[in-house]
């Protein structure tokens, strides 16, 4: 293969693309580019760029990292960058994100949540769960116990990503 083919290729974003109707759920543990053009009812979980079409029809509780919205979307979404709503959107429930961008002609009938940006450095026990791969009462649980770096904050545990990085290096060594 020669340099420039391979440099073609790692200029070509690649989609994994939804046209059918799907019920269920999804979750993505690795970055992947998602457009979903039929209709999709259940749970979905992503990482990277989420990307709802204009015959879009979701009703889901989405969580993920970059969502754009053309379609219809009912339910709760919670993204860690973005959510972008095109001029073609309608979206009925909450949205919680660091950034939001609305079209004009866009239709939001809910609540907005503006959160601070998820690699600001502190994470929430559901997001060091998904992190750590563990349930969230485990995290409250090692927490509790001084297990794990953390803090309360409004009688909220918030763990700072740094010093969960240095403890997860030292249980490493600790288990080699």
């Amino acid at each position: 293969m020669g340099f420039r083919q391979k440099q073609d290729e790692l200029k070509t974003e690649r989609w994994l693309e939804v046209d059918a109707s799907m019920t269920g759920t999804l979750t993505f543990k690795d970055p992947v580019n998602l457009r979903i053009n039929g209709r999709f009812e259940g749970a979905l979980e992503t990482k990277g760029v989420l990307f709802l079409g204009e015959k879009a029809y979701v009703q889901a509780i989405i969580t993920g990292e970059s969502l754009t919205i053309g379609g219809t979307l009912k339910g709760e979404i919670v993204a860690s960058s973005r959510i972008e709503m095109l001029s073609t959107a309608h979206v009925s429930g909450k949205i919680s994100s660091p950034r939001i961008i609305m079209h004009d002609g866009a239709v939001l009938q809910g609540t907005v949540e503006m959160q601070p940006e998820r690699n600001s450095g502190w994470m929430s026990p559901e997001e060091l769960a998904r992190y750590l791969e563990v349930d969230v009462s485990t995290v409250i649980e090692w927490a509790q116990q001084g297990r794990l770096p953390a803090q309360k904050q409004d009688n909220q545990w918030r763990f700072e990503r740094a010093k969960i990085e240095q403890w997860l290096a030292q249980e490493k060594i600790k288990n080699t």
